[in-house]
C-alpha cells in the first residue's frame, strides 16, 4: 500500500456500551498497519434543518463536515432500528451531504459492518445504509459482506474479543485495506 489513510469509523447507536460501539472500537483496536481508524462521534449533531443551513451553521455541522472532509476512506458499524439505520447515523449523513453541492463523503471509500444480537445480523440496515451511501457517491466495499449476528458472543468472559471475531475483524479489515487502496487511486 502506497500510504496510510485515515479512516473514519461511525457507530451508529449511541448507547453507551452499545454492540455497535464496541465493534467500532474493537475495529480501531485492530487497525492495519496501512489505516489509522478514528472514532467519529455524531451524536451531539443537531438534527439538520436547511433552515439552518444558512452562512453561519451551527458549529457542530461546520466541524463535523471539516473532519469528514479529511478523511481518506469511512466505516459505518450499525445497529438495526426497525429495518433501517438509526436517525442519528442518517442524520450525520444528511449534516455531511448539504447544502447541495458540498457533499463532504463524495468518493470516499466506505464499508458497512452491521451487527445485532439476533440471527439476521441487522441485514435491513445494511441494505438500507449502502443505497444511501450509492446516492452520497460512496464507492462502498461489496465484499466480504459484513451482516454480524449474535453480536452478544463476540466476546468473552473477560470482556476480550473472541478469537473468531478477531479472526473476523482482521480479515475484514484487510479487504477494507485492499479496497481502499483500489478505490482511492482514482
Amino acid at each position: 500500500m502506497s500510504n496510510v489513510r485515515t479512516v473514519g469509523v461511525f457507530a451508529g447507536s449511541l448507547r453507551s456500551g452499545s454492540f455497535s460501539g464496541r465493534i467500532a472500537d474493537a475495529l480501531v483496536a485492530l487497525a492495519p498497519v496501512s489505516l489509522t481508524l478514528t472514532r467519529v462521534e455524531i451524536g451531539a449533531l443537531p438534527l439538520y434543518n436547511q433552515d439552518l443551513d444558512t452562512e453561519t451553521p451551527p458549529a457542530t455541522w461546520v466541524g463535523f463536515r471539516e473532519r469528514v472532509r479529511g478523511l481518506g476512506a469511512v466505516l459505518f458499524v450499525t445497529p438495526e432500528y426497525n429495518r433501517s439505520v438509526p436517525a442519528a447515523l442518517k442524520n450525520a449523513l444528511d449534516v455531511g451531504s448539504r447544502p447541495f453541492g458540498k457533499n463532504v463523503w463524495d468518493r470516499k471509500p466506505g464499508a458497512v459492518v452491521s451487527v445485532s444480537p439476533g440471527s439476521l445480523g441487522a441485514f435491513g440496515a445494511n441494505h438500507h445504509l449502502r443505497q444511501v451511501l450509492v446516492y452520497l457517491n460512496v464507492p462502498t466495499m461489496q465484499q466480504p459482506e459484513a451482516y454480524w449476528g449474535h453480536v452478544a458472543k463476540a466476546w468473552d468472559e473477560t470482556g476480550s474479543l473472541t478469537p473468531i471475531m478477531r479472526e473476523l475483524c482482521q480479515g475484514f479489515l484487510a479487504s477494507f485495506a485492499a479496497w481502499i487502496e483500489l478505490v482511492g487511486r482514482g
